[in-house]
């Protein structure tokens, strides 16, 4: 081939990539990109009732914020849900992954009931779960069931003492997740040699529980990582579930919310309806601090490098 048909060559290559490669890369500037950079702006200067910085003010709205004892609380809060969440997420799936993938026949079936949660909506779910299945009237399924055990009703979301409202949040949020994490945990079982197992067996090793501790669980080391990770960050990311079934049902007062207000939904507060910007946005930052911090202790602890050796 000539030089100079090299260089079409080359010139129509290049045009062939970024034709792919540039609405992708646009679409991440404009919605990505230009939002963070213009949030970071927003953080160190004055933005109130306006997403325009009128002055920089530095670090005065960190300050303000990590002050702030509202703010504070709503990071513990969101880290007991985290608490709650995760481990759960962790035991319930991989529970359902072991039980699908053992199960001689429709598999696929299994797969697609547990999965299908997950494409519903977080905000449809919080309502199901706010308006039928935990409303407080005796009707409501939950005060239904436990009245067959001779319960009176009670009013899920609104109790204090003891705070049902927790069970509420998290068996919402188990509900809509748990289906994809087990399709992980399962395309992980997958991955796993038969072969481990037969000479297990020829080892003597018949329990199902010494299998799981001695083969299934440290083989699943980087997918069980990996699972946790992403379902630590979802959770410090928790909105819809707090805010459409603790919030009022017409949009207007905040309802329960002082019951549970995690960061997002305290710094939606903040910014749309105080319309303070730059103090939401530098919570906004705090909190990806924080997640990033918890996110590296997890890793840590987890044996993240211990399983990228392995």
């Amino acid at each position: 081939m000539t030089e100079t048909g090299q260089r079409v060559r080359r010139r129509r290559t290049a045009r062939t990539f970024w034709s792919f490669v540039a609405p992708m890369a646009l679409g991440v500037t404009i919605f990505v990109l230009t939002p963070i950079v213009w949030g970071l702006t927003l953080s160190f200067s004055s933005a109130q009732t306006t997403i325009r910085p009128t002055r920089f003010v530095g670090l005065a709205n960190y300050l303000q914020i990590l002050s702030d004892p509202a703010f504070r609380h709503s990071l513990v809060l969101v880290v007991v849900f985290a608490l709650l969440i995760v481990p759960g997420t962790l035991a319930l799936s991989l529970c359902l992954a072991l039980l699908v993938n053992a199960t001689p026949w429709g598999k696929g079936i299994f797969r697609t009931i547990f999965f299908i949660p997950t494409a519903c909506s977080y905000v449809v779910a919080s309502a199901v779960w706010r308006m039928s299945l935990f409303n407080g009237l005796p009707t409501g399924l939950a005060n239904r069931v436990a009245g067959w055990f001779g319960q009176d009703p009670v009013a899920w979301i609104g109790q204090l003492d003891p705070p049902l409202y927790w069970f509420v949040l998290v068996t919402v949020r188990l509900w809509l997740q748990v289906g994809f994490y087990m399709i992980i945990f399962t395309a992980g079982l997958q991955e796993i040699p038969q072969e481990l197992y037969e000479a297990a067996r020829i080892d003597r090793v018949r329990n199902v529980f010494q299998e799981l501790r001695y083969i299934t669980l440290p083989l699943l080391r980087n997918t069980t990582i990996s699972v946790a990770v992403v379902c630590l960050i979802g959770a410090f990311q928790a909105f819809d579930e707090f805010y459409n079934i603790l919030g009022s049902a017409g949009g207007g007062a905040q309802g329960n919310l002082s019951l549970a207000m995690p960061p997002l939904v305290y710094l939606y507060s903040i910014a749309f309806r105080g319309q303070n910007y730059g103090l939401g946005s530098a919570g906004g930052f705090v909190l990806t601090i924080v997640i990033v911090v918890f996110t590296l202790v997890q890793g840590k602890l987890l044996g993240l490098n211990r399983g990228q050796n392995n």
